[in-house]
């Protein structure tokens, strides 16, 4: 009895989860893919044909040209307008039966594909791209083939359209056979390449580009760089380099290529004119020119102005009076010639000649005052 109620209530435990489990993929939703131009039929879940239903696309009622047989809502000609979320409802009490994420989009074509050696002699990458817009997501499948056996495909990091792929052995005759399919809910696209190792070596920049001018050379700048961090063994696999400079008042480039270098003297600058310089790098042996550095730009050495004091400013010092009298100036008196220089007398001024004049003047008019007084009395 135990065992049968164990199992009655296990039955029903799952009916439960199955039931919540439609229940959550029909709030969930699920997707289809159709293509762009095409007529599209969405079934309301499993409804029987002769079912009434009522469709609604993020949440309004349908309005784009359609058509409804029974549970079925059908689009004509769609674009990348009909994308949605479409849900319907039973009638007549409203229930919702069924949710469609409706993705449009094209199948793949064939995409480009270019393989490139930046690390030699460690091993290559190759990226690609699709020349059209799907409009839905694509996958891409590699497959790299080297004297008829497949090599391991890395998958970069950080560039989702790009893998990385080791070179088997240097130096080898055998081809390389890089196979690229794009693949998406409404098809595929293939495409292939081939090449040979020597024809895809190709180094990134040179790195920490300089140019400083050269004191007291007014026509020189000096150029140095470092070999791309990238390029993993410089001793035994050398790079050469080529440099390209102009001023800017120019369009014309002038150019040098250098081996095993990484520096320069620019003899021929203009002087005072600035500069803007790049270096490229290659494989001494094989392969192609690198791009162009990032370009840097310096002016040949100027001498400096020679500052000149102004002759026109006058120092201002302070007035002194001269010890040695001008000739219009009253000179000193000297001692006088005569009696008075005999018995030493101090010489008369002419005040001291006035005030005696003066009291003699008095000592006379006292006296007359006198007579008159005593002839009056007689």
């Amino acid at each position: 009895m135990a065992n049968l109620v164990t199992s009655l209530c296990c039955v029903v435990l799952a009916a439960v989860v199955v039931a919540y489990a439609q229940r959550r993929s029909q709030l969930a939703g699920r997707v289809q893919y159709e293509r762009m131009g095409s007529d599209v039929t969405m079934q309301c879940g499993s409804l029987d044909n002769d079912a009434s239903v009522s469709w609604k696309v993020n949440g309004t009622d349908v309005k784009a040209q359609h058509h409804l047989e029974g549970p079925r809502l059908m689009l004509t000609q769609v674009g990348l307008g009909h994308n949605g979320l479409y849900s319907c409802f039973q009638n007549p009490h409203g229930e919702r039966r069924d949710t469609i994420i409706l993705h449009i989009g094209i199948p793949p074509r064939e995409p480009t594909i270019t393989c490139r050696s930046n690390t030699y002699p460690k091993g290559f990458y190759c990226s690609w791209h699709q020349t059209h817009p799907t409009y839905i997501p694509t996958t891409f499948e590699v497959d790299v083939q080297h004297n008829q056996r497949s090599l391991e495909v890395q998958k970069d990091p950080v560039h989702k359209n790009r893998c990385h792929v080791r070179f088997p052995e240097v130096f080898s005759s055998y081809p390389y056979t890089v196979n690229l399919t794009a693949v998406n809910a409404l098809g595929k696209a293939s495409t292939t390449t081939s090449f040979e190792e020597s024809n895809i070596v190709k180094p990134d920049p040179p790195e920490r580009v300089t140019a400083t001018p050269i004191r007291y050379n007014a026509r020189r700048l000096e150029v140095s760089w470092q070999s791309p961090a990238t390029w993993p063994d410089i001793d035994n696999f050398p790079l050469k380099y080529f440099l390209r400079y102009r001023p800017l008042i120019r369009e014309q480039w002038q150019h040098v290529e250098l081996s095993d270098s990484t520096s320069h003297i620019i003899t021929d600058a203009y002087a005072g004119k600035e500069y803007i310089i790049q270096v490229a790098a290659k494989d001494t042996e094989i392969g192609t020119w690198s791009d162009w550095s990032v370009a840097v730009h310096a002016t040949p050495w100027i001498e400096e102005p020679v500052q000149i004091t102004s002759t026109t400013e006058v120092d201002f010092t302070e007035t002194k009076t001269s010890p040695i009298p001008s000739s219009n100036a009253p000179q000193k008196a000297e001692h006088p010639v005569g009696r008075a220089a005999k018995d030493n007398s101090p010489a008369v001024t002419p005040v001291a000649c006035w005030w005696q004049q003066r009291t003699a003047d008095h000592q006379n008019y006292h006296k007359t005052q006198q007579k008159k007084k005593k002839h009056r009395s007689r």
